[in-house]
């Protein structure tokens, strides 16, 4: 979703949320990564998937006006929510999310202002784009900013 307000997604497990902003434009986009590549062509909408997520949102924040230049991004969560004991690389599904939206940023030379993740702790964010800060509530009750 791409929008001038506030963003917000919840349950953000192993799932990455990604916010890509034009703070001079004030326009943001926000997607809730679940996977870091899709397991077929059309496999659904774009914003699941890190490899699609990110170049979807850059088109849309610049359809609504904003600059490639000037786009930053924010993300949190990439939760490793199994036991990490013996575990083969298929379920380390939080970390594997968490490389593939920075690789895909570094593909589109997004340079990332902030973020939050790991950790073994879901999370719900909201991104206000007026302020360019993004709120992080954790599953255990703890309210940040980053």
């Amino acid at each position: 979703m791409v929008q001038r307000g506030r963003l917000r997604t919840a349950g953000l497990g192993s799932c990455v949320g990604v916010v890509i902003f034009d703070a001079w434009a004030r326009i943001a986009g926000l997607a809730h990564v679940m996977l870091p590549a899709a397991p077929g062509p059309g496999s659904g909408s774009p914003a699941k998937y890190a490899a699609t997520a990110v170049p979807w949102l850059v088109q849309q924040i610049c359809q609504m006006g904003g600059c490639t230049g000037r786009l930053q991004a924010k993300l949190a969560g990439g939760a490793q929510m199994f036991a990490s004991t013996g575990m083969s690389d298929f379920m380390r599904v939080g970390p594997r999310n968490v490389e593939a939206v920075l690789a895909a940023l570094a593909a589109v030379g997004i340079p990332v202002a902030s973020q939050d993740v790991g950790g073994q702790v879901g999370r719900t964010i909201e991104f206000d784009v007026q302020t360019e800060r993004l709120w992080v509530r954790t599953a255990r009750g703890q309210t940040y900013c980053i």
